[in-house]
């Protein structure tokens, strides 16, 4: 360097018309230096990798641009997003009573806009949500073969723009690296050993958006499901501490209004120390009721399977001829104590396509779900005429 520096003072000095010195020779160097690093700097920033240096780390969601093509575009989740951990104001929540879907273990969140918030409508309806809202629920297996992995599924969202709800469902790649946006269905198989260590198969179905509909609907709207004060009002374990779900939601700013003191609320369906009349009337709410009740896709049967229902017997099926014959061993929809000749019982029961129950949600019998009804029904006295 030192050679170079001395061999452009020797050259200028013998241009007597230049009148540099050493140290003009130096700032021409520095000059250099300087245009060549600072054009390096501009390419680097016409990288689109570029790590922003001030990242932001929470949600993003704009209802302009949603629903976006990846999951991790949503940044529902903070670190490794196979590890479901959710980002600020991301905030778990479990119904008493959930849905039966193959056996598939699920995580739910609910995210909603600083400043806005539900309020409640009724014990059995749910929240009046604000624009901006979703609910996010994850699909899972655990043990899945031959690793001996969890394996994410799928990932769907509901969210309201305008006062409408949309649906955005996307499916998981193998790596568990990410999820791709899609609503046209599809079907994934998988090998797992169960909570009682039994190998079982599943071909898990991924709802289009016809599909999803079918469940997600009242009067032909699109709705949610699970989040009532009904399915929501007990306690659940958050990273600060055990709470009630309905206050935790008022914590946090994602309820607001008056909410009354005392809510009819559902009971959890495996708890042997509640009465059984609830506990399958709680399973029937979650698994039959979004289709079975006045607003839902099956509203032209007369069955009304949702929990606030106070003509129990008669729009349970207590008794009642179905509308569809099976077969000439079905005699009522429930057939007190005897499970064998009711149709629910045997709709339950099945994977025939033309007669199961729920149609849609689930290609495997709920066994324990069907062992339930069946105990209720065993305990229904007297025998129907």
């Amino acid at each position: 360097m030192e050679g170079e520096v001395t061999a452009l003072q020797e050259n200028f000095e013998t241009k007597p018309r230049l009148i540099m010195n050493r140290w003009s020779v130096a700032s021409l160097l520095l000059l250099i230096v300087v245009l060549v690093f600072s054009c390096k700097k501009e390419e680097d920033n016409n990288d689109d990798d570029v790590i922003d240096p001030t990242p932001d780390t929470g949600v993003k969601f704009d209802l302009a641009q949603v629903p976006y093509a990846k999951l991790s575009d949503y940044r529902f989740f903070s670190g490794d997003i196979k590890d479901m951990l959710p980002n600020a104001r991301v905030l778990p929540y479990e119904p008493i009573t959930p849905l039966f879907s193959d056996y598939a273990h699920k995580k739910r969140f609910v995210w909603m806009p600083e400043g806005v918030s539900a309020t409640y409508t009724s014990d059995h309806q749910i929240f009046s949500f604000p624009d901006g809202a979703v609910l996010i629920k994850n699909f899972y297996y655990d043990h899945v073969l031959p690793n001996d992995e969890r394996r994410i599924v799928e990932t769907r969202l509901i969210y309201k723009k305008d006062g409408e709800w949309f649906f955005a469902d996307y499916t998981w790649n193998e790596e568990q690296t990410d999820a791709t946006f899609s609503l046209e269905g599809d079907n994934v198989e998988i090998d797992w050993i169960d909570d009682d260590g039994q190998e079982k198969f599943v071909n898990f179905r991924i709802p289009s958006e016809v599909e999803c509909l079918t469940c997600h609907k009242a009067n032909m709207a699109p709705v949610p499901i699970a989040p009532k004060p009904q399915n929501l009002n007990n306690d659940f374990q958050y990273a600060d501490g055990l709470k009630n779900q309905l206050e935790k939601w008022q914590d946090v700013g994602y309820l607001s209004g008056d909410i009354p003191e005392n809510i009819v609320t559902t009971v959890d369906w495996k708890d042997s120390a509640q009465p059984i009349d609830l506990r399958v009337r709680s399973y029937l709410d979650a698994n039959c009721g979004h289709c079975h009740n006045s607003a839902g896709h099956c509203n032209y049967r007369g069955l009304r399977l949702v929990f606030d229902e106070t003509d129990v017997d008669s729009k349970l099926g207590i008794c009642i001829v179905p509308d569809l014959p099976i077969n000439a061993q079905i005699t009522h929809i429930i057939a007190r104590s005897n499970p064998l000749r009711s149709a629910m019982f045997y709709r339950m029961n099945t994977n025939e396509a033309n007669f199961m129950m729920p149609m849609l949600g689930r290609s495997m019998v709920h066994e324990e779900g069907v062992a339930l009804l069946e105990q209720y029904i065993e305990s229904l006295t007297p025998v129907c005429p």
